[in-house]
């Protein structure tokens, strides 16, 4: 981190690329791929590479064992006038500023492209959506169905010839037998256990098909899509300008200030906006607002999870909560769907009497020492707390990259791995604070992890706010000149993502000139961190299953979306 003073207010050049001084080596990558690579595109955020459909697993392979590219983070599917795309956004756990970018180009008249669930798990669940919403087939994919819409639904809704007035025909059909022949294993008695679709103790509309042996986990298969509303297709229909932010706070909704970022920070980047320095402390402040949002709901909702408490823990989470929603709805004007960012800044400067605001926040970061210490009395020192916690739901490191796992989930398996420092965006490089990771992979190092970041974030507030009092009024801009209506370059593409409270927001965008996306790809962090449940469940009891789901804090409106 910097060693700038927390008073004292650090000197940005907007003209500086932090990513160019840490940027990947093109040449190098362009030997290493030269028997593969058959062109070159530009994209905003990585070198990008053109590849045959049938050479996925040997490039990335070679990518992942020879360069070290072992973080799949998003994969993005695509259809144009005369090809699909399935495109593959690789970086690096321990060197975030290291990306690179694999397209395999694909035929209209059969968009067929070899699977890359081999190398990394987390294609699993990434290509099942690429076939369902633009209908690209993985040869080779252990299990290619549809993952967010249900079987029986017509077409898929991103591509060019889906008609969206066409009604749909739903098939009726028997429900399956949980006690059919190939359900019982001639060695034990298994059944089948449904878990959901249902809300409190699933966090959200989730469906758990779990196939237990006795008490024990045999299998467990998460069947999400009951909150989609494809919100890529929404974005991709709203203008840049105004239509597509307020959309993303309806993703993670407990914690959506780093949706609103996310958007911004690839939009930014793809039509080469500033953003005011000033600027730039109100976002960070603010997204560290929500980020302790996100994280007493965390703590609150999983000892409600793990021994049925409301009375203490769930309300002490909630009290604390609440101070924070005052806070910002203070600053936003909204209660949850708080829509303060702009493209180029923030919608405006802190609430008069500004003084009012600013002791209001330091009253609330003075109390929180002590109920942090009331957490610990609450939770961790809790008996029945750590025994259920304490070696349950393990996600070793290995496990956890090849899923693509990120933020508190993967800290707490002992990545160290976090985007507000690994790829500086905001203020974040000229503040003072830490990068918290626990390293024993269980369920409780979930729980510690989010716990100390809850006072990380009151580190940064606090830096900040001494920096916007001291800030000269005649220097407070709050969003640089964007013209109404943005049109960015044709055929312009880039990925950027933020560290939300759940992990890696990424957002890929690609422009055809006009002041709509013409394609618009959401890399929802509870997404990718569901997708390890069955790392996490299998051979544990069922009673692990809910505290190993609890941890990982999902909100299905990001895993859906």
């Amino acid at each position: 981190m910097s060693e700038t003073p927390q008073r004292e207010r650090a000197s940005i050049d907007p003209e500086y690329d932090h990513r160019r001084e840490d940027a990947v080596d093109e040449d190098a990558l362009a030997a290493l791929l030269e028997e593969y690579a058959l062109g070159r595109e530009d994209h905003g955020n990585a070198p990008a590479f053109v590849i045959r459909p049938d050479d996925v697993q040997e490039v990335l392979s070679l990518l992942r064992e020879e360069a070290g590219f072992d973080h799949l983070s998003c994969l993005t599917s695509q259809e144009y006038q005369d090809r699909y795309e399935s495109i593959l956004h690789l970086t690096k756990y321990d060197r975030r500023t290291h990306e690179v970018t694999v397209i395999a180009q694909l035929p209209k008249d059969a968009p067929v492209c070899q699977t890359a669930e081999p190398v990394f798990r987390t294609a699993d669940w990434h290509e099942r959506e690429a076939y369902d919403l633009v209908g690209i087939e993985y040869e080779g994919h252990p299990d290619l169905r549809r993952i967010l819409l249900p079987d029986s639904w017509q077409g898929h809704p991103l591509s060019k010839d889906y008609d969206q007035d066409k009604p749909q025909i739903i098939r009726f059909a028997e429900h399956a037998n949980p006690l059919q022949q190939d359900r019982h294993d001639p060695e034990s008695e298994t059944m089948l256990l449904n878990i959901g679709p249902h809300h409190p103790a699933t966090h959200g509309v989730l469906h758990l098909k779990a196939t237990l042996d006795g008490e024990t986990v045999a299998d467990v298969d998460p069947d999400v899509g009951y909150l989609h509303r494809c919100e890529e297709q929404m974005c991709e229909q709203g203008t840049y300008r105004y239509q597509i932010i307020p959309y993303s706070n309806r993703w993670d909704y407990t914690a959506n200030l780093p949706n609103e970022w996310a958007v911004a920070r690839a939009i930014e980047d793809l039509a080469d906006l500033e953003v005011p320095e000033y600027a730039q402390v109100l976002r960070t402040m603010s997204t560290e607002l929500g980020r302790m949002l996100g994280h007493f709901l965390a703590i609150g909702t999983f000892a409600l999870d793990v021994f049925g408490e409301f009375t203490a823990i769930f309300q002490y989470a909630f009290r604390d909560r609440e101070v924070v929603q005052d806070i910002l709805e203070d600053l936003t004007g909204q209660r949850m769907m708080f829509y303060y960012f702009r493209l180029g800044g923030v919608a405006w400067d802190l609430p008069r009497p500004r003084d009012e605001f600013v002791e209001k926040c330091r009253d609330f970061l003075d109390e929180l020492p002590a109920k942090i210490d009331e957490y610990h009395d609450l939770v961790v020192g809790n008996e029945i707390f750590r025994m259920r916690t304490i070696d349950t739901g393990i996600l070793e490191p290995d496990v956890a990259k090849s899923y693509g796992v990120t933020g508190p989930v993967a800290r707490g398996s002992g990545i160290d791995y976090d985007l507000r420092r690994d790829d500086p965006y905001g203020y974040y490089e000229h503040l003072e604070w830490d990068v918290v990771t626990e390293d024993t992979c269980d369920n409780h190092a979930r729980v510690l992890v989010r716990m100390q970041e809850v006072e990380e974030s009151a580190k940064i507030v606090e830096q900040c706010l001494d920096l916007l009092e001291d800030w000269p009024e005649d220097e407070r801009t709050v969003q640089s000149n964007v013209p109404r209506t943005l049109k960015p370059d044709a055929d312009a593409e880039t990925y950027r993502a933020v560290e939300s409270a759940k992990g890696e927001l990424g957002i890929y965008v690609r422009s055809d000139g006009t002041n709509t996306p013409a394609r618009f790809k959401i890399r929802s962090p509870c997404y990718h961190n569901l997708s390890a449940l069955p790392e996490m469940a299998e051979g544990e009891y069922v009673a692990d299953l809910i505290a190993s789901l609890g941890s990982l804090d999902i909100v299905l409106g990001s895993v859906d979306r």
